[in-house]
C-alpha cells in the first residue's frame, strides 16, 4: 500500500446536524441520508471506512467534519488541534482509538490545552499536509495560529509553507480560515486557488514549492472555491488505485481541462452532500479523517 495516501479513514455519522429548532428533522434526516450513502459508495470502490455514531449530549452540531480535531501520522502519532469554537471542543473523543491497528506505543500530541491562551490550529482544515514532501501548507487566520504552526512542524518534521488567503464576500475581503477551502495535495498534484492569495511573494512562494516537488497544478477560481472544488480528498484503494473524493458540487464546477488533469492521476469519485455543504459549510474532504495507524 502507498505510505503517503490511505485506504482506511474514519467519519462521524451526526446525531443532531446542523440543529435549528423549525428544519431539524428534516435536515438530520437528509443529512444522514448523505452520509449514509457516502460511506456506502466510499467501501463499493474499495476504502475502508469507519464510522462513529455521534451522541445526541453533548450537543457537537459539527460533528461530521473530525478532521479539524485530530490527525493521525505513519509514526504511530495521533495529534489533537486546539479548536476557536467552544462547542467544537466537545467533539474530541477516545472512541476513535478503537479504530486504530497498532495501539501499542501510541505517541499522543496534544496540543488542545492551547485553547485556553486563544491559540488556534484546526487540524487538516487548517494543514493541507504534503506527507510524501514533508510540507505544510497552512493559511494563516484566527483557526491557524503561526506560532503553534511552527511548533507542529518542529514536532512533525515538516517545512512550513505559510501564507495569506482570501475570498470576497459582499465585496470585501475575508480571511479565508481553512486552508482545504482553497487547496488540496494529491500525491503528483495540486489543486489551488492561486487568486485567493493576494500577496504576490506569497503566491509565488506556494507555487514554487509545490512546482519544485513536481505536482502538476489544476489552478481553480474563486468562484470554484464556493463550489468546494478545494475541498476534496485524495485517498488510495485496496487494489492501490488513486481515488479523488469530491462533492457532487465540486465535480459539476470543474471545467473539462482540471478534469482532464486529475484523471491522468486518480480515479474521482464524486458524492452527493449537498444539504450537508449547505447547513454545515464543510464539503467531502471535512468529513473524512485520514487513518495512518
Amino acid at each position: 500500500m502507498k505510505k503517503n495516501i490511505t485506504n482506511k479513514v474514519l467519519m462521524v455519522r451526526p446525531a443532531l446536524f446542523a440543529f435549528n429548532e423549525k428544519t431539524a428533522q428534516e435536515i438530520q434526516n437528509s443529512a444522514l441520508i448523505e452520509f449514509d450513502k457516502m460511506v456506502e459508495k466510499l467501501k463499493s470502490i474499495g476504502i475502508d471506512v469507519k464510522v462513529i455514531q455521534d451522541t445526541k449530549e453533548p450537543h457537537t452540531p459539527d460533528s461530521i467534519f473530525p478532521n479539524n480535531w485530530f490527525s493521525t501520522h505513519y509514526s504511530n502519532t495521533v495529534v489533537l488541534y486546539p479548536m476557536f469554537a467552544e462547542n467544537r471542543r466537545l467533539e474530541r473523543t477516545d472512541k476513535i482509538y478503537e479504530f486504530f491497528d497498532n495501539v501499542d506505543n501510541l505517541n499522543i500530541v496534544d496540543y488542545s490545552s492551547l485553547e485556553k491562551e486563544n491559540i488556534f490550529l484546526e487540524g487538516t482544515g487548517a494543514l493541507v499536509l504534503d506527507r510524501k514532501n514533508k510540507k505544510a501548507y497552512c493559511s494563516l487566520s484566527q483557526r491557524a495560529d503561526e506560532k503553534l504552526l511552527d511548533i507542529f512542524c518542529e514536532d512533525a518534521g515538516y517545512k512550513k509553507i505559510a501564507f495569506h488567503s482570501y475570498q470576497t464576500i459582499n465585496e470585501e475581503r475575508k480571511v479565508i480560515y481553512h486552508t482545504n477551502t482553497m487547496m488540496a495535495m494529491g500525491e503528483n498534484y495540486a489543486i489551488l486557488c492561486a487568486d485567493s492569495i493576494d500577496n504576490l511573494e506569497e503566491r509565488a512562494n506556494v507555487i514554487g514549492e509545490l512546482e519544485k516537488d513536481k505536482k502538476e497544478i489544476v489552478y481553480i477560481t474563486e468562484k470554484q472555491v464556493e463550489s468546494f472544488l478545494g475541498d476534496v480528498i485524495e485517498l488510495v484503494n485496496n487494489e492501490g488505485v488513486n481515488i479523488c473524493v469530491m462533492s457532487a458540487t465540486a465535480y459539476s464546477a470543474l471545467t473539462d481541462e482540471q478534469k482532464s488533469i486529475i484523471e491522468k492521476y486518480d480515479v474521482i469519485l464524486p458524492v452527493d452532500v449537498h444539504t450537508i455543504e449547505k447547513y454545515g459549510g464543510g464539503s467531502a474532504r471535512c468529513m473524512i479523517a485520514e487513518l495512518f495507524i
